[in-house]
């Protein structure tokens, strides 16, 4: 992993640009969640509607501070690790982050590049699926150049791990599992 390139793509971030770049399962797309021009941007290339909400994708459990009131501790159990849990927000973590939902959905990720871009930045950011919504996420650079090109400001290059799924989100108040893995 070249660092002047993950160097440019946390700048992009801080600067209120989106960036593509390699998780566990596919290539995401990611913005800073507090910015509201970023995500809206975002949303809009995926078609995704703001009602469904975002992951926030963090390096470490002190990124989400910003986000959750608290962390449980099976859910810190399960980190760093391709588990998404639905936790409680701050006040103030905006609806274009949650969605029509009560709950906000984060991970601490164990994909190296992925924590490094984290790392890099100095925050969370926003985690979807490189695709629009309803097409298969893209798994590679070239798929990611393909599908959005100019339309992201950089595709960091990498590569995605071994998961074959999506990681699975669980409420982690209920236990319930809102998307397998």
């Amino acid at each position: 992993m070249c660092t002047s390139e993950l160097q440019h793509a946390a700048r992009i971030l801080k600067q209120g640009g989106i960036v593509a770049y390699a998780t566990e399962y596919c290539f995401g797309l990611g913005c800073d969640p507090f910015n509201r021009n970023a995500v809206l941007r975002l949303l809009r290339l995926k078609r995704r509607p703001v009602k469904k909400g975002l992951i926030v994708l963090a390096a470490e459990t002190g990124q989400l501070v910003p986000c959750v009131e608290t962390i449980p501790a099976p859910v810190l159990a399960s980190w760093p690790g391709p588990h998404t849990w639905l936790l409680i927000p701050r006040p103030g973590v905006p609806g274009w982050v949650t969605g029509r939902h009560a709950k906000i959905a984060v991970r601490v990720t164990a994909h190296m590049q992925a924590a490094a871009l984290c790392h890099a930045a100095g925050m969370a950011i926003v985690s979807t699926s490189a695709n629009r919504s309803g097409e298969i996420p893209a798994r590679s650079y070239r798929e990611v150049a393909r599908r959005f090109g100019k339309l992201v400001d950089y595709i960091l290059p990498g590569t995605v791990g071994t998961a074959a799924a999506p990681t699975p989100i669980r409420d982690a108040v209920t236990g319930e599992l809102t998307r397998p893995g």
